[in-house]
């Protein structure tokens, strides 16, 4: 057996698991003490997207890696071969193996990539602001779900959420309602569409990225 990292604690659950891939996986829940980051004052707001996978309010961008659109095309390509074949027969399972160990990569690569960016974001800032999205809900515009799916906003706030709360940081999620439209400098409320990338407001003169005015 090959451990993911040595086990730290009381261990109170183990559970066997195979995946679509043919591996076995065994999870162990353990028990331990919460390692408490240091204090800092140190605060952030986080607005997430498509174009680019969230943007903070110190003006740092971090990139969508869109990691299903890199592999759709390979991913297609197999489908479509898969689809023609007699089900049950060995070039059939051979196909169907070879979809999951794809599909297995990408949650692999999507799952460590939020690790990394959580981890990265809760060692740095000691308040942390998200919106409250409803992502489930926003998935349901057929046109954007596979990019909204691909993004992982939500695996994405819950490791925020658990590795702020083991650090002792604040995890402050806020209302999304008119974020986009309320200027981050006078608090004017001025309506664009979507299609619009920077925000102009007509009271202060402000001219910022809609992404990071919405931070």
């Amino acid at each position: 057996m090959v451990y993911h990292r040595p086990l730290k604690g009381k261990i109170k659950t183990c559970t066997v698991q195979r995946s679509s891939t043919g591996k076995w996986y065994v999870c162990f829940s353990v028990e331990c003490e919460p390692q408490r980051l240091p204090e800092i004052a140190t605060q952030v707001g986080i607005d997430v997207g498509l174009k680019t996978f969230a943007t903070l309010s110190n003006a740092e961008e971090i990139p969508n890696p869109r990691f299903f659109r890199k592999e759709e095309k390979a991913l297609v390509r197999v489908q479509r071969t898969h689809s023609k074949l007699a089900k049950g027969t060995p070039e059939s399972r051979k196909h169907r193996k070879v979809i999951a160990r794809v599909h297995e990569r990408i949650a692999f690569r999507r799952d460590n990539f939020t690790h990394q960016e959580s981890r990265q974001i809760v060692d740095r800032f000691g308040v942390i602001c998200v919106e409250d999205l409803q992502v489930n809900r926003m998935a349901h515009n057929h046109c954007l779900a596979k990019s909204i799916h691909d993004a992982s906003w939500t695996g994405f706030f819950e490791k925020l959420s658990s590795k702020a709360e083991e650090a002792g940081r604040q995890f402050i999620k806020v209302n999304p309602t008119y974020t986009s439209q309320d200027c981050s400098r006078c608090h004017h409320r001025h309506k664009m569409p979507l299609r619009e990338r920077v925000y102009h407001c007509p009271c202060c003169l402000l001219v910022l990225d809609r992404d990071l005015n919405a931070a």
